[in-house]
C-alpha cells in the first residue's frame, strides 16, 4: 500500500526515486517529514487535485513552539521537493524563504575518564524485560552503539544510518556513506571495537536475522535521533547526576581533542596527523578539523607545560 495519501503522492515518489539514485536521499530526516506533509495536506485540503501554494505557505509558516532552527529542518524535506518539481515544470508554487538560524555558540562538554567510565558501566548494566523483544534489543545496542561513536568520532547521524553490509568486521573498517553533506569516507576500527562490534553482530542476528542497518530498532528501521538523545541522557544521569548535560555529539569533540592532546609529546609536526584525523572524521578540508584545535581544553597551559623549557632556553627572559 502506498505511503503517501495527498493528491500528488505520486510526485513525492518521483522525487524520492531521483534523490536516492543520486545519492543524496537521507530516509531519517527527509522520509520522516515529508510523510508528515503529505499527510497533513491530505487531511487538511482533502478537495484538492493538486499541490497548492496555501499548502506549501501554511506547511513551512513557523509555529510557536519552534526556532527557526527546528523550523528549518522541519521544512527543508518540502523545499527540496518544491525545488525539484519547479526545475522540470512540474508545479508553480514556490518555497517562502528560509528562515536565519539563530546566533548561538556551541560550548562541547569537557568529560573526565572518571564520568565516562560511569556512563559506560551504565550502558553494560542495562537491564531487559525477561523474553522482551524491544528490551534486548536495547541491552546489545546501546553500549555499542555509544563505544563506536567514543572510539571512531562517528556522527551519531554516521551510526544511526550505517548499513550492515557497510561494516567489513574481517578488516575492521567502516565505510560510511550517509554523513553531513553526504561525504563517502571510512573508518578504520581499533582491533577492540572490531571485536565488539563482531560479538554484537553474532548476538543479535539471533533476534533479528536479517537486518538491513547494523543498528536497527524493532521495527526493522534505522533509530532516530530522538532514539540516541534519550538513551543518552538517561544513561548519563544514571550514571553521573542531572547537573551537567552532555549530548551525544559531545563524544565526537572528545575524540577530536583526545587525539590531539596526545600528540602534544611528539613535537609540532602535525600535518600528516591532522591530515589523517581529518579523513577519518569525513571533513572535506583540513580547517574543518583544524577547528576543534581551539576547543582542545586546557591547550595552552598544556602548551606551554611541554615547551616552556626549551623556550626560555632559545629566548631568555629579558633583563633591564
Amino acid at each position: 500500500m502506498n505511503k503517501f495519501r495527498s493528491c500528488f503522492s505520486y510526485l513525492i515518489e518521483l522525487f524520492i526515486e531521483f534523490r536516492r539514485a543520486s545519492g543524496s536521499w537521507n530516509e531519517a530526516s527527509y522520509g520522516f517529514h515529508i510523510r508528515r506533509f503529505d499527510h497533513f495536506c491530505a487531511d487538511n485540503y482533502p478537495k484538492d487535485t493538486a499541490l497548492t501554494q496555501a499548502m506549501i505557505d501554511t506547511w513551512c509558516a513557523k509555529r510557536s513552539t519552534e526556532t527557526n532552527g527546528s523550523n528549518i529542518k522541519r521544512t527543508q524535506a518540502v523545499r527540496l521537493f518544491v525545488g525539484y518539481l519547479r526545475s522540470r515544470g512540474l508545479a508553480d508554487v514556490i518555497a517562502p524563504l528560509r528562515l536565519k538560524p539563530e546566533p548561538r555558540t556551541y560550548i562541547p562538554y569537557p568529560f573526565e575518564e572518571y564520568e565516562l567510565q560511569r556512563f559506560f558501566n551504565a550502558c553494560d548494566q542495562i537491564q531487559p524485560v525477561p523474553k522482551h523483544r524491544v528490551s534486548m534489543i536495547r541491552k546489545l545496542s546501546v553500549p555499542v552503539f555509544f563505544r563506536l561513536l567514543y572510539s571512531t568520532g562517528m556522527r551519531p547521524i554516521e551510526a544511526r544510518l550505517l548499513k550492515r553490509k557497510d561494516v567489513d568486521l574481517k578488516r575492521g573498517v567502516i565505510d560510511i556513506k550517509n554523513s553531513k553533506g553526504h561525504d563517502q569516507h571510512y573508518v578504520v576500527l581499533h582491533d577492540s571495537m572490531s571485536e565488539l562490534m563482531g560479538r554484537y553482530d553474532k548476538a543479535i542476528a539471533e533476534i533479528q536475522p536479517s537486518r538491513d542497518y547494523f543498528f536497527e530498532s524493532s521495527t526493522g528501521e534505522c533509530y532516530s535521533s530522538t532514539w540516541v538523545s534519550w538513551n543518552f541522557r538517561q544513561l548519563w544521569v544514571r550514571a553521573n547526576g542531572a547537573a551537567n548535560s552532555p549530548v551525544a555529539r559531545d563524544l565526537r569533540h572528545h575524540y577530536v581533542t583526545s587525539n590531539i592532546n596526545s600528540w602534544t609529546g611528539d613535537g609540532f609536526c602535525l600535518t600528516d596527523k591532522l591530515q589523517y584525523l581529518s579523513k577519518s572524521l569525513g571533513h572535506r578540508a583540513i580547517e574543518s578539523t583544524q577547528y576543534y584545535y581551539s576547543l582542545v581544553p586546557r591547550l595552552t597551559d598544556t602548551l606551554r607545560e611541554k615547551t616552556e623549557a626549551g623556550f626560555n632556553i632559545i629566548v631568555p627572559e629579558a633583563t633591564w
